[in-house]
This record gives structure tokens, C-alpha cells and sequence, in this order.
């Protein structure tokens, strides 16, 4: 037996089968080859047709059953994994009434600003825990101002997973995470935050029903499962957004541990039992996966637009002989601590939430053409993004949050010594490494859900776990140098 997961990226759709007695993951695929397209009919927007997840979603599950010679039969649960913030509105036949409005897309940006502005930064932060910002519920309200007729067709709104769920089962319901994604949920009260919405003079009875993260949400209909290939009665026993399913990916539930990727942005994910908000403008505060009214788990998001883009950057533009990491990583390796005084600050992938939405840039600091190398500016590219991630950490602990220890996937800059050798010193924390991915956590967290995995940890350690990082003895090294990169941030910063 096994459970499928689905990871529902604005990119493509992965899916993954998980066995149901070991946990181990059995395949993974990817569709459709090339990269979903997004509309952008105008500047800072970003639209994609939700239709578009559903036909690959359906390509990847009868793929992967194909492929893999598994019988419909087989297969126990679903678990849904997706592109968090975005919006998804149906009309009461259940049809698609416009384009999805994704996480990406920034429209919404002064609706948000000017909610927060009047409701006011108490009540926002002490019962939504954030900003209304560009998230869902803002979206909604540009959808009401900006186009009426499609507004008075919605009979629900929906995030992504929860639009996947519905052309599973035909039923339309949500959770309390997803709803915390969207900033549609008042963490004080335990329930929708229907007072944002009536401020802005948004009907409440759009919400869905909310049903548990981890619970049968609905089963496969006779058309759903015609269509994904799959058996009709399955249950969908999990839903999260990307984010929050990476942690439970890495087996990060519990206050203290933190997942992170290091990819084309970074993201920084900690976990607290903590409802007290001091960052709230800097950090994105959820509903973790297993937040309950009566025990809270709440995941602190704090992103860093610059990461990877910096290092991909210099590997494109650089015409080395071999065109990959693997070179840039050897050379790097080459050079002492500190790259000899020479700084980068990665900050050239947009505005930055973690300095107040200011755009930085990229920056070349200290340059000394007559010592410094290609081997120097790898290194302090690596050594740039890494206190970047260490700087974003020391935000985190501002806020009341305690990092204990730091999990992530075995991809991208953590695959590079430098970078994670750099973090782990100067947190003086362990970062372990795990391989998996959103779409086999997924998978896996519908055994948590019914029960067939008991010790989930247990489990991810052994199927999963790669290496761990521990802090180097010279600590002090690491220490000058990041003093040195945060002594030319901060003078970027006074000009900005």
C-alpha cells in the first residue's frame, strides 16, 4: 500500500509515492517538463489558470502509477502540498470565475498597508499576528473594488490546495492553516477573522468550511478519480502550504527547530509556541501544521529575496571552463575565511521585508584589483548569502524565537561546505541535512494523519537523513567576518 503526495508549485506540480509500512519514498516525478507559464498582463501582477495544476496533477498521478506498476487499489490517502497566499474563486455551480491571483503577484501591496494603517498595528499583531500585507484576504478586497461583476459571482474563495481538493471530491472546505496563510485568521478568537473582512466590506460567507490539516477531509469523487486516474473514496488526509509542509518535511514541529532552503530566495522557518509579536512588519507569523487553539504552534517565516540568484548569477556571467557549483565550490574553497576583506551583499533580487521593504541591491565591497580573485568573490558570495541567513536568524531571536536546531533539504547552497559551516559557527546550532521534498512530505503526512506512522521522526531520521553540519572550533574567524559584512551593510543602509 502507499500514499501519494502532490506538491502544487506555481512552476509544476511534483508528485511523490511513499510506502505505507516503511515510509520509504518510492518515486518521485515532475510535470509538465517545461515550466508553467504565469500571466502578467500588467506590471508586479501574476495570474495563473488553476486548471492548469489540475490537468498536470492528473499527468503526474497516472504517471506515476504507470510508471511504477501500482493498481489504483494501492493507493491509501492524499496529501496536498501548495503555492501559499494565492486566490482562487468559484462561482455556486462549483465553475473557475477567473484566473488565480498568486503569491508572487504584488497588486494588492497598498490594501494591505492602508488596512493595517486603520485597524492598527495592535490589533493586527495581536490577533492576526501580521499584517493584512498582499496576502489572500487583500487580494480579495482588490478583486471587490476592481472587478464587481466577477465579485458578486463568488460563491467561496479558495487558496490553491484547497481548489486541488475540490476537483478531487467535489467538496469545498479549507483549514485553519491555510486561512493563517491567507491572513483570514484571528489567533486570539480561534476562528475566521470575519472583522477584516467587514472591514473591507467583503461578505464573511465566502469563507469555506475549515476542516483539520491533519483529518478524512473528503473523498475522491467518481469524476475526480476518473480523471487523476486514482480510486474513487480515497481520502485527502492533509493540506498545507509549501512552507509549512518543507518544515513537516524535515520533521520540524516543535519550539526550537528550524527548516530553511537555501534556493533562488531563502527562507528561514521557526517554529514557537509563542503568540507575542515583535518583528510582525520584518516576519510572517502561521498556523503551523499542528497548531491547535488549545496549543499553539506557530511558524515564523522570514525570507530572503537575494540568496541562490547571487550565486546563479556569478556561474552564468562568469564563462568558467566547467559551467557548474561544483567549480565555483572548489575554488572557493581555496581562499580563508573572510575572502581577504572583500564583501558581497546579496540583496539584488528586489525588496528586502527583513529592511523594512527597502531594495538594496547587490554589492561588491572592498574589491582590491591587485589581490583579490575569482576564488575571493566566490567565497564572499557564499560567505555574503550565509550571514544574510545569519542576520535574518538574529531578527528571529529579536522576536522572541529559539533556535535550538536547523534541518534542511539536501539541495542547493546547502549542499555547499562554506555556506552551511558558516551558519551553523556563528549560530553556534547543528544543521542537519536531510533528502526529501514537499511532495514526499506531503505523502507522509497522511500516515501521520490516520495514524500508520507513529514515530514520524524516527522515520524521516532513517529514510532521510544525509549529514549533519556542527560548528567549527574557530568561531572567532567567522566572527570578524561577519562583523566586517555587517559594518558595509549598515553603511548601504544609512544611504538608502
Amino acid at each position: 500500500m502507499y500514499y501519494i503526495g502532490f506538491d502544487i508549485g506555481s512552476s509544476s506540480i511534483k508528485a511523490a509515492l511513499v510506502d505505507t509500512n516503511t515510509g520509504k519514498s518510492i518515486a518521485s516525478i515532475s510535470e509538465p517538463e517545461e515550466e508553467m507559464d504565469i500571466v502578467s498582463v500588467r506590471k508586479d501582477w501574476a495570474e495563473q489558470n488553476p486548471d492548469l495544476w489540475w490537468k498536470n496533477v492528473c499527468k503526474a498521478s497516472k504517471r506515476l502509477l504507470k510508471e511504477n506498476t501500482i493498481n489504483p487499489n494501492q493507493i491509501k490517502g492524499i496529501g496536498i502540498s501548495y503555492q501559499m497566499h494565492g486566490l482562487v474563486l468559484l462561482d455556486k455551480n462549483g465553475r473557475l470565475i477567473r484566473d488565480s491571483i498568486i503569491w508572487c503577484d504584488s497588486r494588492a501591496v497598498e490594501i494591505g498597508n492602508k488596512a493595517f494603517e486603520e485597524i492598527g498595528e495592535e490589533k493586527c499583531m495581536t490577533n492576526l499576528l501580521n499584517s493584512p500585507a498582499n496576502f489572500t484576504a487583500s487580494k480579495l478586497k482588490w478583486v471587490r473594488d476592481n472587478e464587481p461583476e466577477n465579485y458578486n459571482r463568488i460563491h467561496k474563495f479558495m487558496l490553491p490546495g484547497d481548489y486541488i481538493a475540490y476537483k478531487f471530491t467535489n467538496i469545498i472546505n479549507t483549514t485553519r492553516s491555510g486561512l493563517s496563510e491567507g491572513i483570514l485568521w484571528d489567533f486570539k478568537e480561534g476562528k475566521p477573522a470575519e472583522w477584516l473582512l467587514k472591514h473591507y466590506d467583503v461578505d464573511s460567507d465566502l469563507i469555506p468550511e475549515v476542516v483539520d490539516t491533519f483529518s478524512s477531509q473528503s473523498e475522491l469523487s467518481p469524476k475526480g478519480a476518473e480523471e487523476s486516474g486514482l480510486k474513487e473514496g480515497i481520502p485527502i488526509l492533509y493540506r498545507a502550504g509549501d512552507q509549512p509542509n518543507n518544515a513537516l518535511s524535515l520533521n520540524v514541529f516543535n519550539p526550537g527547530e528550524v527548516a530553511a532552503t537555501g534556493g533562488t530566495s531563502g527562507v528561514i522557518y521557526a517554529v514557537t509556541d509563542n503568540l507575542s509579536v515583535k518583528e510582525g512588519i520584518k516576519i510572517n507569523n502561521f498556523a503551523h501544521v499542528n497548531h491547535k487553539d488549545q496549543k499553539a504552534s506557530i511558524g515564523k517565516l522570514l525570507c530572503i529575496n537575494g540568496a541562490g540568484i547571487q550565486y546563479r548569477w556569478l556561474k552564468n556571467n562568469l564563462n568558467l571552463e566547467t559551467n557548474s557549483y561544483q567549480t565555483m565550490n572548489s575554488l572557493a574553497s581555496k581562499v580563508s575565511i573572510g575572502s581577504n576583506n572583500l564583501q558581497l551583499i546579496p540583496f539584488g533580487n528586489g525588496a528586502e521585508r527583513m529592511f523594512d521593504n527597502k531594495t538594496l541591491g547587490t554589492h561588491i565591497c572592498n574589491l582590491n584589483l591587485n589581490k583579490h580573485i575569482r576564488s575571493h568573490i566566490f567565497r564572499a558570495a557564499l560567505e555574503g548569502i550565509a550571514f544574510s541567513f545569519v542576520y535574518g536568524m538574529e531578527i528571529l531571536k529579536r522576536d522572541g524565537t529559539e533556535i535550538k536546531v536547523i534541518r534542511a533539504g539536501n539541495d542547493n547552497l546547502f549542499r555547499s561546505e562554506i555556506f552551511s559551516n558558516t551558519v551553523a559557527t556563528l549560530i553556534n546550532q547543528e544543521i542537519e541535512i536531510y533528502n526529501t521534498t514537499g511532495a514526499v512530505g506531503a505523502a507522509r503526512a497522511s500516515g501521520l494523519a490516520d495514524g500508520t506512522f507513529k514515530d514520524f521522526g524516527t522515520m524521516i531520521t532513517k529514510n532521510d537523513h544525509v549529514m549533519t553540519y556542527h560548528p567549527l572550533q574557530n568561531q572567532e574567524d567567522y566572527k570578524e567576518a561577519y562583523k566586517n559584512w555587517k559594518r558595509e551593510l549598515n553603511r548601504i543602509l544609512k544611504n538608502k
